[in-house]
C-alpha cells in the first residue's frame, strides 16, 4: 500500500494522495486526489466506494465498521480533464500548472505534472506503466520537453509497490490467457470473478464478449459504474461518458436506440461478479468456476499473488480496517496485546509496533478479515482483530502458489489468470528512463528492496552517479 505521506518538497504548499494534518506544516493551498483506492484516501473525505474504517467499542470489546460517505464534500471536488494543462492559483499572484495524465491502473486514475516557480514533478500514484504505456506518454504534447530533453523532471514520485526482478505479464496477455483458459469450460459452465476493487473493467468487457453472456453485478456496483455516463438535458438520448470503457459497461445511446453494456442485474447469466457480501444464490453454487487475478505468471508454472498492495489483492474481497487510533486507545490496545496469552512474545511485539506507527502516519490500519466474513454485522472480536494485525505482518511478500484445484482428469474449480495493475521493476526502470529525473521518491516504501534496488533506479537519472535516498 501506498506509504506517501502527501508532501512535495517542491511545492510544499499542496498535498497529493494523504491530507491529514502535519501539526508543524500549515494547511494546504491545493490538494489532489490521483484515484478512489482506500490507501490514498487517508484524511480526505470525497467521492468514492463506501470506506469501512472501525472504531474500537472497548464496553463491548469489539471492533465496529461504520459506512463513510462523502456526498456533502462533492461542491468542493473540482475534476480536471486528461492532458489538458491547467493554471491554479495557490494565492494572490501564486500560480502553478498542473497536467493529468491517464495512469493504465483503474478508471479515473491519473498522474500529475506539477509545474512552477522553476521546478517540475511528476506523481505517477498507483501506474501500470507497460511498453504501450510509456510509448504513449512520450508523445504526449505536454510531456514532450521532458521526453526529449529539453526540461528536466525535479523528482519523480514514482508507484513502488513492485521492485523485486520479476517479469510481469501484460494486461493484455493475462486477459488472453484468461480467455484461452475458460473457452476449456461447457458452455454452461458459471463463473464467478473475484474483484471487488476497481481496475477490472477491461477483464470484465473482454469476458462478456469472449462467452457471449453479460456480467451480474450487485446493485451498487451498478450504480456506480452507471454514474460514469452523463446525459446532456437538451439532448436526453445523447450523453459523455467519463472513462474509455463506461460505454461498454453500462451501455449507450446510438441514435434513438440504447445498446446495453455488459453489466447487468440479471442473475440468470453466465458471468458474476457481485460483492461476496451480497452474492446471489447463482453464484454461491459449489459447481461455480472462480476467476482470480494474480500479479503474474512464474516460469515454473506457479503464479505470484496479491498480498499487502494497496488497491489490490486485500481489495479484492472488501475488508474491514482499524481507524486511526488516539494515544488513549494505542495504551488500552497494548494492554490487550500483554494479556493474549495465545500470541508469541515475537508476535506482540511487531503488533505493538504496527499500532503505533498507524498512529504516527494517520494512516487507517488494514485488518484481514472481510465483511462477508463478519456474520452480517459490520463488527468483529476486538482480540480477533489483534490477531489479524499479527497475520498481517506475516505476509511481508506476495505468496507463490502452484495450484488451481482440479485434478489430471478435470478442469481447474479457480481460474487464475496473471493481470497486475502496478508496474513491475523493468517496467518502472523504462518510465523512468524515458524522463531521465534529477530524483525519484518511493511513494511505496520497503527499506530492505529500496536499498537494493533503488540505485539501480538512479542509473536512470539524469545524474546516474547519484545515489538515491530516503528519508521517511
Amino acid at each position: 500500500m501506498s506509504t506517501f505521506n502527501g508532501l512535495v518538497s517542491e511545492f510544499p504548499d499542496i498535498r497529493i494522495d494523504f491530507f491529514r494534518h502535519h501539526e508543524s506544516l500549515t494547511p494546504p493551498l491545493a490538494c489532489f486526489l490521483s484515484h478512489v483506492h482506500s490507501d490514498h484516501l487517508s484524511g480526505l473525505e470525497t467521492l468514492k466506494s463506501p470506506l469501512y474504517p472501525c472504531r474500537i467499542n472497548y464496553a463491548r470489546g469489539i471492533v465496529e465498521a461504520r459506512q463513510q460517505t462523502y456526498k456533502h464534500l462533492s461542491k468542493v471536488i473540482k475534476p480536471l480533464p486528461l492532458e489538458s494543462p491547467t493554471a491554479i492559483e495557490l494565492q494572490p499572484g501564486d500560480f502553478i500548472q498542473v497536467t493529468l495524465f491517464d495512469a493504465n491502473h483503474c478508471p479515473g486514475s491519473v498522474m500529475f505534472l506539477i509545474e512552477g516557480q522553476g521546478k517540475a514533478i511528476l506523481y505517477t500514484g498507483d501506474i501500470r506503466s507497460e511498453p504501450w504505456f510509456v510509448n504513449a506518454i512520450t508523445r504526449s504534447p505536454a510531456l514532450i520537453e521532458y521526453t526529449y530533453g529539453m526540461k528536466t523532471l525535479d523528482t519523480i514520485y514514482l508507484d513502488t509497490s513492485f521492485i523485486d526482478d520479476i517479469p510481469f505479464q501484460t494486461k493484455a496477455e493475462g486477459i488472453a490467457e484468461l480467455l484461452r483458459k475458460v473457452q476449456r469450460y461447457s458452455k454452461d459452465t458459471i463463473f464467478y470473478i473475484q474483484a471487488w476493487t476497481y481496475g477490472y473493467e477491461d477483464v470484465w468487457v473482454a469476458l462478456s464478449k469472449a462467452l457471449n453472456s453479460p456480467i451480474h453485478v450487485d446493485d451498487y456496483k451498478l450504480r456506480i459504474y452507471n454514474s460514469l455516463n452523463t446525459r446532456a438535458e437538451p439532448r436526453p438520448n445523447s450523453g459523455a461518458h467519463l472513462t474509455p470503457t463506461a460505454a461498454a459497461l453500462t451501455g449507450f445511446m446510438c441514435g434513438n436506440t440504447p445498446q446495453p453494456g455488459c453489466l447487468t442485474s440479471d442473475q440468470n447469466v453466465r458471468l458474476h461478479s457481485c460483492e461476496s457480501g451480497n452474492m446471489c444464490a447463482i453464484a454461491k453454487h459449489p459447481s461455480v468456476v472462480r476467476i482470480q487475478p494474480v500479479i503474474a505468471s512464474l516460469p515454473d508454472g506457479g503464479v505470484m499473488q496479491e498480498v499487502g498492495i494497496g488497491g489490490g489483492g486485500e481489495d479484492l474481497e472488501r475488508e474491514m480496517e482499524l481507524g486511526i487510533p488516539s494515544w488513549s486507545d494505542l495504551q488500552s490496545l497494548l494492554e490487550i496485546i500483554k494479556a493474549l496469552n495465545n500470541m508469541p512474545e515475537e508476535a506482540r511485539g511487531e503488533c505493538a509496533r504496527v499500532l503505533t506507527e498507524a498512529l504516527a502516519s494517520g494512516r487507517n490500519l488494514p485488518l484481514n478479515i472481510n465483511l462477508s466474513s463478519s456474520d452480517g454485522a459490520p463488527s468483529t472480536d476486538l482480540r480477533r482483530a489483534i490477531l489479524s494485525i499479527a497475520s498481517n505482518q506475516s505476509k511481508a511478500a506476495p505468496p507463490r502458489d502452484c495450484s488451481e484445484g482440479g485434478n489430471e482428469t478435470s478442469l481447474p474449480n479457480t481460474i487464475r489468470f496473471p493481470y497486475s495493475r502496478h508496474s513491475s521493476y523493468a517496467e518502472l526502470c523504462h518510465l523512468v528512463d524515458a524522463f531521465r529525473p534529477r530524483d525519484v521518491w518511493p511513494c511505496t516504501f520497503h527499506l530492505e528492496a529500496w536499498q537494493s534496488r533503488g540505485e539501480l533506479l538512479a542509473r536512470a537519472c539524469v545524474n546516474a552517479s547519484r545515489q538515491l535516498t530516503y528519508c521517511p
